[in-house]
């Protein structure tokens, strides 16, 4: 299975650089992932740590190449998230932290229980994915497609263009109400003004190229996502979005069937964690009560 840089070395950005990390709240420490994507930024998760109260310290991290501030222009690759990520785990949390990923940072929160038991008690995916856009709806047999079109989007002056271009104000607009909010409404003029603030930081274009090309895939397949998940985890919690796109949806529910991890349905879409943050909030206390079963992993 490929782990994409598993186990982790020297991490490939100096501690000095590191993305801008914010710590809310006073208890047991929780890391709180937010998603990869065009627009996601740290702040996607502050709802859901004010929704958890004060149970937990929620250590919420920007990953490198994203967020909502200037950018280090830095190769990304799954090696750099995953090592970031174990330098994160290091200086940040110590035993059995609480482990909250949404999106495409759930197998990157995983590959990391894996490799550093002990780290986390409990594990929770929100509306977990493993695999870009464009090898979603190119197909993975196009992935060489995928990565001229990172190429091209990673040039100068074309490549600015061609991102601007794709991250137009309609795009944007378009892509909040199709699949990462479940409610029209939610999109706001406020809402998205900060979304397309995001896409503007300088050097977006180089995470947004890398995440949407597939070159920050953690695994080549669904067989090698589910492979994931074994007995090496804590208990597992996957939070479906009722309203999750179909591709996307269909990956949950293969993960769901398998029987490795605890399965509850949750209002909303791809960021059900920033659109619904109480209803994400009382799964996972329901989840770390035993009221929603801790199903043991099994090997794949």
């Amino acid at each position: 299975m490929r782990l994409g840089g598993y186990p982790p070395r020297t991490m490939s950005i100096p501690m000095s650089q590191f993305p801008a990390i914010d710590s809310i709240g006073t208890g047991p420490a929780a890391l709180l992932l937010p998603a990869l994507s065009s627009i996601s930024t740290r702040a996607e998760m502050y709802p859901l740590a004010h929704a958890l109260g004060t149970r937990f310290r929620c250590v919420i991290p920007d990953w490198p190449g994203f967020g909502a501030r200037p950018r280090e222009r830095v190769k990304l690759t799954p090696q750099v998230l995953h090592r970031f990520l174990a330098a994160l785990i290091e200086r940040e949390l110590g035993p059995q932290a609480l482990g909250i990923a949404a999106g495409h940072a759930a197998p990157y929160l995983v590959a990391a229980a894996r490799t550093q038991p002990g780290r986390f008690s409990h594990l929770v995916l929100v509306a977990p994915t493993w695999r870009g856009p464009f090898p979603s709806m190119f197909g993975d047999e196009r992935r060489r497609l995928c990565r001229r079109i990172r190429a091209a989007i990673e040039l100068p002056v074309f490549g600015e263009a061609l991102y601007r271009l794709n991250v137009s104000r309609p795009i944007v607009a378009r892509m909040l109400r199709a699949h990462v909010y479940a409610a029209p409404a939610h999109v706001t003029p406020q809402t998205l003004a900060e979304k397309m603030a995001v896409t503007r930081q300088p050097r977006a274009r180089f995470g947004t190229a890398a995440f949407i090309s597939g070159g920050l895939d953690p695994v080549a397949s669904r067989a090698e996502f589910l492979a994931l998940f074994d007995a090496t985890l804590p208990p597992v919690l996957l939070l479906r979005p009722a309203a999750a796109p179909p591709r996307s949806g269909a990956e949950m529910d293969a993960l769901a069937a398998t029987g490795r991890v605890a399965t509850a349905k949750i209002p909303g879409a791809l960021a059900a964690h920033e659109e619904y943050p109480v209803a994400v909030a009382e799964a996972i206390s329901d989840f770390l009560a035993g009221r929603i079963a801790a199903l043991p992993s099994r090997p794949a």
